[in-house]
Protein backbone atom coordinates (compact mmCIF):
# COMPACT_ATOMS: atom_id res chain seq x y z
CA UNK A 1 0.00 0.00 0.00
CA UNK A 2 1.08 3.61 -0.56
CA UNK A 3 1.99 5.46 2.63
CA UNK A 4 1.02 9.14 2.44
CA UNK A 5 2.22 10.02 5.93
CA UNK A 6 5.67 11.50 6.48
CA UNK A 7 8.13 11.22 9.35
CA UNK A 8 6.94 13.36 12.24
CA UNK A 9 3.24 13.12 11.39
CA UNK A 10 0.85 12.08 14.17
CA UNK A 11 -1.28 9.25 12.73
CA UNK A 12 -3.71 6.45 13.39
CA UNK A 13 -2.70 3.06 12.02
CA UNK A 14 -5.44 0.51 11.33
CA UNK A 15 -4.43 -3.13 11.73
CA UNK A 16 -6.54 -6.28 11.44
CA UNK A 17 -7.77 -6.29 15.05
CA UNK A 18 -6.86 -2.91 16.45
CA UNK A 19 -5.98 0.70 15.77
CA UNK A 20 -2.94 2.45 17.20
CA UNK A 21 -1.94 6.10 17.35
CA UNK A 22 1.50 7.60 17.36
CA UNK A 23 4.18 9.49 15.45
CA UNK A 24 5.67 8.11 12.24
CA UNK A 25 9.45 7.80 12.52
CA UNK A 26 12.09 7.53 9.81
CA UNK A 27 12.61 3.87 8.95
CA UNK A 28 15.72 2.31 7.47
CA UNK A 29 13.70 -0.65 6.23
CA UNK A 30 11.29 0.20 3.39
CA UNK A 31 9.05 -2.74 4.36
CA UNK A 32 8.62 -1.66 8.01
CA UNK A 33 6.72 1.32 9.41
CA UNK A 34 8.16 2.73 12.64
CA UNK A 35 5.75 4.35 15.09
CA UNK A 36 6.41 6.08 18.40
CA UNK A 37 3.43 5.22 20.60
CA UNK A 38 1.88 7.64 23.08
CA UNK A 39 3.49 5.53 25.84
CA UNK A 40 6.89 6.60 24.50
CA UNK A 41 7.82 3.16 23.16
CA UNK A 42 8.70 2.58 19.49
CA UNK A 43 7.30 -0.32 17.46
CA UNK A 44 7.95 -1.62 13.96
CA UNK A 45 4.97 -2.78 11.88
CA UNK A 46 5.39 -4.72 8.62
CA UNK A 47 3.66 -2.79 5.82
CA UNK A 48 1.78 -5.90 4.80
CA UNK A 49 -0.07 -5.85 8.15
CA UNK A 50 -1.32 -2.26 7.74
CA UNK A 51 -4.80 -1.67 6.30
CA UNK A 52 -4.86 2.12 6.46
CA UNK A 53 -2.96 5.10 7.83
CA UNK A 54 -4.77 8.37 8.53
CA UNK A 55 -2.87 11.56 9.30
CA UNK A 56 -4.32 13.28 12.37
CA UNK A 57 -1.74 16.08 12.55
CA UNK A 58 0.97 16.94 10.04
CA UNK A 59 4.50 17.52 11.32
CA UNK A 60 5.48 21.16 11.35
CA UNK A 61 8.82 22.36 12.59
CA UNK A 62 8.31 25.51 14.59
CA UNK A 63 10.96 28.16 14.79
CA UNK A 64 10.90 29.86 18.14
CA UNK A 65 12.85 32.62 19.79
CA UNK A 66 13.97 31.73 23.27
CA UNK A 67 14.67 34.34 25.90
CA UNK A 68 16.93 33.68 28.84
CA UNK A 69 15.09 34.70 32.04
CA UNK A 70 16.71 37.18 34.39
CA UNK A 71 17.14 36.35 38.09
CA UNK A 72 19.12 39.35 39.32
CA UNK A 73 19.88 39.37 43.01
CA UNK A 74 20.22 35.58 43.19
CA UNK A 75 23.57 33.71 43.33
CA UNK A 76 25.33 34.08 39.99
CA UNK A 77 26.62 30.95 38.23
CA UNK A 78 28.37 30.65 34.89
CA UNK A 79 26.99 28.02 32.51
CA UNK A 80 28.94 26.75 29.49
CA UNK A 81 26.85 24.55 27.17
CA UNK A 82 28.90 22.34 24.82
CA UNK A 83 26.46 19.66 23.65
CA UNK A 84 25.79 16.04 24.53
CA UNK A 85 22.58 14.36 25.69
CA UNK A 86 22.00 16.96 28.42
CA UNK A 87 21.69 19.59 25.66
CA UNK A 88 19.50 17.44 23.40
CA UNK A 89 15.81 16.80 22.84
CA UNK A 90 13.62 14.24 21.13
CA UNK A 91 13.51 14.42 17.34
CA UNK A 92 9.94 13.52 16.50
CA UNK A 93 10.89 12.45 12.97
CA UNK A 94 13.63 9.95 13.87
CA UNK A 95 12.73 8.90 17.41
CA UNK A 96 16.28 9.75 18.46
CA UNK A 97 17.66 12.85 20.12
CA UNK A 98 19.18 15.93 18.51
CA UNK A 99 21.03 18.96 19.80
CA UNK A 100 19.17 22.00 21.10
CA UNK A 101 19.29 24.74 18.51
CA UNK A 102 19.76 27.73 20.79
CA UNK A 103 21.31 28.29 24.22
CA UNK A 104 18.06 30.00 25.20
CA UNK A 105 16.29 26.73 24.51
CA UNK A 106 18.35 25.27 27.36
CA UNK A 107 16.51 27.62 29.73
CA UNK A 108 13.16 26.35 28.45
CA UNK A 109 14.09 22.73 29.22
CA UNK A 110 15.60 23.47 32.64
CA UNK A 111 13.51 26.36 34.06
CA UNK A 112 14.23 25.40 37.69
CA UNK A 113 17.92 26.23 37.30
CA UNK A 114 17.14 29.68 35.93
CA UNK A 115 14.54 30.39 38.61
CA UNK A 116 16.93 29.67 41.50
CA UNK A 117 20.10 31.23 40.14
CA UNK A 118 21.26 34.17 38.06
CA UNK A 119 22.72 32.25 35.13
CA UNK A 120 25.28 33.69 32.73
CA UNK A 121 25.13 31.31 29.78
CA UNK A 122 27.45 30.82 26.81
CA UNK A 123 28.12 28.15 24.21
CA UNK A 124 31.50 28.15 22.43
CA UNK A 125 30.25 25.22 20.30
CA UNK A 126 27.68 22.41 20.26
CA UNK A 127 29.35 19.06 19.69
CA UNK A 128 29.01 15.38 20.50
CA UNK A 129 31.77 14.49 22.95
CA UNK A 130 33.26 11.76 20.71
CA UNK A 131 34.01 14.49 18.14
CA UNK A 132 35.97 16.65 20.57
CA UNK A 133 39.71 17.17 20.47
CA UNK A 134 42.30 19.47 22.03
CA UNK A 135 40.93 22.44 20.09
CA UNK A 136 37.57 22.03 21.83
CA UNK A 137 39.31 21.60 25.20
CA UNK A 138 41.12 24.91 24.72
CA UNK A 139 37.89 26.72 23.85
CA UNK A 140 36.21 25.37 27.00
CA UNK A 141 39.23 26.30 29.13
CA UNK A 142 39.26 29.86 27.78
CA UNK A 143 35.53 30.29 28.41
CA UNK A 144 35.88 28.86 31.93
CA UNK A 145 38.79 31.23 32.64
CA UNK A 146 36.71 34.21 31.48
CA UNK A 147 33.83 33.23 33.79
CA UNK A 148 36.11 32.49 36.75
CA UNK A 149 37.63 35.96 36.37
CA UNK A 150 34.16 37.50 36.77
CA UNK A 151 34.03 38.35 40.49
CA UNK A 152 30.23 38.14 40.56
CA UNK A 153 30.21 34.52 39.36
CA UNK A 154 30.47 32.08 42.28
CA UNK A 155 31.21 28.99 40.23
CA UNK A 156 31.04 27.54 36.72
CA UNK A 157 29.00 24.62 35.32
CA UNK A 158 29.99 22.96 32.03
CA UNK A 159 27.44 20.68 30.36
CA UNK A 160 29.06 18.04 28.16
CA UNK A 161 28.47 14.63 26.58
CA UNK A 162 29.31 11.77 28.94
CA UNK A 163 31.38 9.56 26.63
CA UNK A 164 34.61 11.58 26.82
CA UNK A 165 33.74 13.76 29.81
CA UNK A 166 36.57 12.33 31.93
CA UNK A 167 39.14 13.35 29.29
CA UNK A 168 37.84 16.92 29.43
CA UNK A 169 37.70 17.05 33.23
CA UNK A 170 41.30 15.81 33.37
CA UNK A 171 42.70 18.25 30.85
CA UNK A 172 40.86 21.22 32.41
CA UNK A 173 42.38 20.24 35.76
CA UNK A 174 45.80 20.92 34.22
CA UNK A 175 44.89 23.89 32.02
CA UNK A 176 43.20 25.94 34.78
CA UNK A 177 46.11 26.73 37.09
CA UNK A 178 45.46 28.27 40.52
CA UNK A 179 41.74 27.71 40.15
CA UNK A 180 39.83 30.17 42.32
CA UNK A 181 36.31 28.69 42.33
CA UNK A 182 34.49 25.44 41.46
CA UNK A 183 34.40 24.29 37.84
CA UNK A 184 31.73 21.59 37.63
CA UNK A 185 31.24 19.34 34.61
CA UNK A 186 27.91 17.56 34.37
CA UNK A 187 26.01 15.43 31.88
CA UNK A 188 23.02 13.20 31.38
CA UNK A 189 22.72 9.63 30.16
CA UNK A 190 19.09 10.16 29.16
CA UNK A 191 17.58 13.24 27.53
CA UNK A 192 15.19 15.53 29.39
CA UNK A 193 12.26 14.24 27.27
CA UNK A 194 12.44 10.89 29.06
CA UNK A 195 10.76 10.27 32.41
CA UNK A 196 13.93 8.55 33.64
CA UNK A 197 16.19 11.47 32.69
CA UNK A 198 19.05 12.19 35.07
CA UNK A 199 19.58 15.70 33.68
CA UNK A 200 17.64 17.82 36.19
CA UNK A 201 19.13 16.26 39.34
CA UNK A 202 22.63 16.43 37.88
CA UNK A 203 22.17 20.13 37.07
CA UNK A 204 20.59 20.87 40.45
CA UNK A 205 23.49 19.22 42.29
CA UNK A 206 26.06 20.82 39.98
CA UNK A 207 24.63 24.25 40.84
CA UNK A 208 24.81 23.56 44.59
CA UNK A 209 28.41 22.45 44.26
CA UNK A 210 29.24 25.48 42.11
CA UNK A 211 28.41 27.62 45.16
CA UNK A 212 30.70 25.65 47.49
CA UNK A 213 34.17 26.71 48.64
CA UNK A 214 35.85 24.02 46.53
CA UNK A 215 38.45 25.32 44.08
CA UNK A 216 38.76 22.31 41.81
CA UNK A 217 37.55 20.77 38.55
CA UNK A 218 34.98 18.05 39.31
CA UNK A 219 32.38 15.88 37.62
CA UNK A 220 28.96 15.87 39.31
CA UNK A 221 26.43 13.11 38.58
CA UNK A 222 24.07 10.56 40.11
CA UNK A 223 25.51 8.70 43.11
CA UNK A 224 23.21 5.73 42.41
CA UNK A 225 20.37 4.76 40.08
CA UNK A 226 17.97 6.55 42.46
CA UNK A 227 17.13 10.25 42.23
CA UNK A 228 18.23 11.09 45.76
CA UNK A 229 21.73 12.57 45.53
CA UNK A 230 24.87 13.07 43.45
CA UNK A 231 28.60 12.74 43.99
CA UNK A 232 31.28 15.29 43.16
CA UNK A 233 34.27 13.41 41.75
CA UNK A 234 37.82 14.73 41.28
CA UNK A 235 38.37 15.57 37.61
CA UNK A 236 41.59 13.55 37.29
CA UNK A 237 40.43 10.47 39.25
CA UNK A 238 37.13 9.58 37.59
CA UNK A 239 36.03 7.26 34.81
CA UNK A 240 32.87 6.38 32.91
CA UNK A 241 32.13 2.80 34.01
CA UNK A 242 28.81 1.92 32.35
CA UNK A 243 27.30 2.57 28.93
CA UNK A 244 23.83 3.58 30.13
CA UNK A 245 23.48 3.64 33.95
CA UNK A 246 22.78 7.06 35.41
CA UNK A 247 25.52 6.56 38.03
CA UNK A 248 28.06 5.77 35.33
CA UNK A 249 30.93 7.88 36.72
CA UNK A 250 32.96 6.49 39.62
CA UNK A 251 35.89 7.76 41.67
CA UNK A 252 38.93 5.55 40.97
CA UNK A 253 41.53 4.85 43.68
CA UNK A 254 40.05 7.61 45.85
CA UNK A 255 36.81 8.70 47.50
CA UNK A 256 34.25 11.09 46.04
CA UNK A 257 34.96 14.63 47.18
CA UNK A 258 31.40 15.30 48.28
CA UNK A 259 27.85 13.99 48.45
CA UNK A 260 25.24 16.46 47.24
CA UNK A 261 21.61 16.17 48.31
CA UNK A 262 19.86 18.83 50.30
CA UNK A 263 23.30 20.34 50.87
CA UNK A 264 26.94 19.75 49.95
CA UNK A 265 28.51 17.28 52.37
CA UNK A 266 32.27 16.83 51.98
CA UNK A 267 33.22 13.17 52.48
CA UNK A 268 36.85 13.66 53.35
CA UNK A 269 38.99 16.39 54.81
CA UNK A 270 39.18 18.75 51.89
CA UNK A 271 41.82 21.36 51.30
CA UNK A 272 40.26 24.39 49.63
CA UNK A 273 43.66 25.08 48.10
CA UNK A 274 44.22 28.19 45.98
CA UNK A 275 40.74 29.67 46.17
CA UNK A 276 41.07 33.46 46.02
CA UNK A 277 44.80 33.27 46.86
CA UNK A 278 46.49 33.48 43.48
CA UNK A 279 45.22 34.73 40.15
CA UNK A 280 43.83 32.02 37.86
CA UNK A 281 46.17 31.29 34.97
CA UNK A 282 45.14 29.70 31.68
CA UNK A 283 47.82 27.15 30.80
CA UNK A 284 46.43 25.52 27.67
CA UNK A 285 49.62 24.35 25.95
CA UNK A 286 49.03 20.97 24.33
CA UNK A 287 50.80 18.68 21.87
CA UNK A 288 48.61 16.43 19.73
CA UNK A 289 51.58 14.19 18.94
CA UNK A 290 50.67 11.73 21.68
CA UNK A 291 48.90 8.37 21.64
CA UNK A 292 47.22 5.91 24.00
CA UNK A 293 47.92 2.23 23.20
CA UNK A 294 46.26 -0.70 24.95
CA UNK A 295 48.50 -3.77 25.11
CA UNK A 296 46.91 -7.14 24.39
CA UNK A 297 48.37 -10.68 24.11
CA UNK A 298 50.17 -11.23 20.83
CA UNK A 299 50.15 -7.55 19.86
CA UNK A 300 52.73 -6.52 17.26
CA UNK A 301 55.20 -4.03 18.81
CA UNK A 302 55.42 -2.45 15.34
CA UNK A 303 52.62 -0.13 16.50
CA UNK A 304 55.39 1.82 18.26
CA UNK A 305 57.24 2.24 14.94
CA UNK A 306 54.03 3.55 13.38
CA UNK A 307 53.72 6.37 15.91
CA UNK A 308 57.44 7.06 15.76
CA UNK A 309 57.27 7.47 11.96
CA UNK A 310 54.25 9.75 12.37
CA UNK A 311 56.37 12.06 14.51
CA UNK A 312 54.68 11.37 17.84
CA UNK A 313 56.54 12.66 20.86
CA UNK A 314 55.00 10.39 23.48
CA UNK A 315 52.97 7.23 24.01
CA UNK A 316 51.01 5.95 26.99
CA UNK A 317 50.89 2.14 27.06
CA UNK A 318 48.05 0.65 29.09
CA UNK A 319 49.83 -2.40 30.52
CA UNK A 320 48.83 -5.68 32.12
CA UNK A 321 49.14 -6.46 35.84
CA UNK A 322 51.66 -4.39 37.77
CA UNK A 323 53.05 -2.94 34.54
CA UNK A 324 53.99 -5.48 31.89
CA UNK A 325 54.01 -6.00 28.13
CA UNK A 326 55.43 -8.84 26.07
CA UNK A 327 59.21 -8.97 26.53
CA UNK A 328 59.49 -8.78 22.73
CA UNK A 329 58.52 -5.11 23.04
CA UNK A 330 61.62 -4.16 25.00
CA UNK A 331 63.87 -3.61 21.97
CA UNK A 332 61.30 -1.39 20.24
CA UNK A 333 60.77 0.60 23.43
CA UNK A 334 64.52 1.17 23.79
CA UNK A 335 64.73 2.48 20.22
CA UNK A 336 61.78 4.83 20.76
CA UNK A 337 63.22 6.22 23.99
CA UNK A 338 66.63 6.62 22.35
CA UNK A 339 64.97 8.66 19.58
CA UNK A 340 63.55 11.06 22.18
CA UNK A 341 60.04 9.68 22.64
CA UNK A 342 58.49 9.55 26.11
CA UNK A 343 57.03 6.08 26.80
CA UNK A 344 54.71 5.95 29.82
CA UNK A 345 52.99 3.02 31.50
CA UNK A 346 49.53 2.89 33.11
CA UNK A 347 47.47 0.04 34.55
CA UNK A 348 44.96 -1.83 32.42
CA UNK A 349 43.25 -2.94 35.62
CA UNK A 350 41.90 0.58 36.40
CA UNK A 351 42.19 0.04 40.19
CA UNK A 352 45.57 -0.19 41.94
CA UNK A 353 49.02 1.19 41.19
CA UNK A 354 51.86 -0.03 38.99
CA UNK A 355 54.99 -1.50 40.51
CA UNK A 356 57.75 -2.51 38.08
CA UNK A 357 59.99 -3.86 40.85
CA UNK A 358 58.06 -7.09 41.54
CA UNK A 359 58.73 -9.06 38.33
CA UNK A 360 61.81 -9.17 36.10
CA UNK A 361 59.79 -8.00 33.05
CA UNK A 362 58.83 -4.81 34.86
CA UNK A 363 62.44 -4.20 35.88
CA UNK A 364 63.61 -4.65 32.29
CA UNK A 365 60.94 -2.32 30.95
CA UNK A 366 61.83 0.34 33.49
CA UNK A 367 65.50 -0.06 32.54
CA UNK A 368 64.49 0.32 28.88
CA UNK A 369 63.09 3.75 29.73
CA UNK A 370 59.39 3.24 30.48
CA UNK A 371 58.09 5.90 32.87
CA UNK A 372 55.65 4.22 35.27
CA UNK A 373 52.78 6.56 36.20
CA UNK A 374 51.80 4.87 39.46
CA UNK A 375 47.99 4.84 39.80
CA UNK A 376 47.23 7.51 37.21
CA UNK A 377 44.28 6.64 34.97
CA UNK A 378 45.11 5.99 31.31
CA UNK A 379 42.84 8.78 30.06
CA UNK A 380 44.34 11.24 32.53
CA UNK A 381 47.86 10.11 31.58
CA UNK A 382 47.09 10.65 27.89
CA UNK A 383 45.94 14.27 28.32
CA UNK A 384 48.68 15.03 30.86
CA UNK A 385 51.33 13.75 28.44
CA UNK A 386 49.95 16.01 25.70
CA UNK A 387 49.82 18.95 28.13
CA UNK A 388 53.37 18.42 29.41
CA UNK A 389 54.83 17.98 25.92
CA UNK A 390 53.04 21.14 24.82
CA UNK A 391 55.36 23.17 27.06
CA UNK A 392 58.51 23.82 25.03
CA UNK A 393 60.15 25.44 28.05
CA UNK A 394 59.94 22.09 29.87
CA UNK A 395 62.20 20.32 27.38
CA UNK A 396 64.45 17.97 29.30
CA UNK A 397 62.11 18.08 32.31
CA UNK A 398 59.20 16.10 30.80
CA UNK A 399 59.60 13.04 33.04
CA UNK A 400 59.93 15.20 36.11
CA UNK A 401 56.73 17.08 35.22
CA UNK A 402 54.84 13.86 34.44
CA UNK A 403 55.62 12.61 37.95
CA UNK A 404 54.62 15.90 39.58
CA UNK A 405 51.18 15.79 41.19
CA UNK A 406 49.52 18.87 39.66
CA UNK A 407 45.82 18.15 40.20
CA UNK A 408 45.45 15.09 42.42
CA UNK A 409 46.10 12.75 39.48
CA UNK A 410 48.19 10.52 41.76
CA UNK A 411 46.83 8.95 44.92
CA UNK A 412 49.85 9.48 47.14
CA UNK A 413 48.90 6.57 49.43
CA UNK A 414 48.70 4.06 46.57
CA UNK A 415 51.52 5.60 44.56
CA UNK A 416 53.85 5.42 47.51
Amino acid sequence: MEIKANAGDYVSVKLAKKEIKGIILESYDKDVILVKLESGYNIGIPKENVFEINVIRKYKEEKKEYKIPSSKGKPKIGLIVTGGTIASKLDSRTGGVKALTDVGEFAQFYPGLFEKYDIKISSPFMELSENMDSGHWKLIAKEAKKMCDDKEIKGVIITHGSDTLHYTSSVLSFMLKNLNKPVVLTFSQRSIDRASSDAELNLECAAKFALSNCAEVVIVGHASESDDCCYALRGTKVRKMHTSRRDTFKAINCKPIAKIGGKVEFLEEYNVGNQNIEKLELDDSFSNKVALVKFYPGQDPGILDYYKEKGHKGIVIEMTGLGHVNSGWIGKIKNCVKSGMIICGTAGTIYGALNPKVYSTGRELEKAGVLYLKDMLSETAFVKLGWVLGHRNWKGKEKEKLLENFAGEFNEFLAG
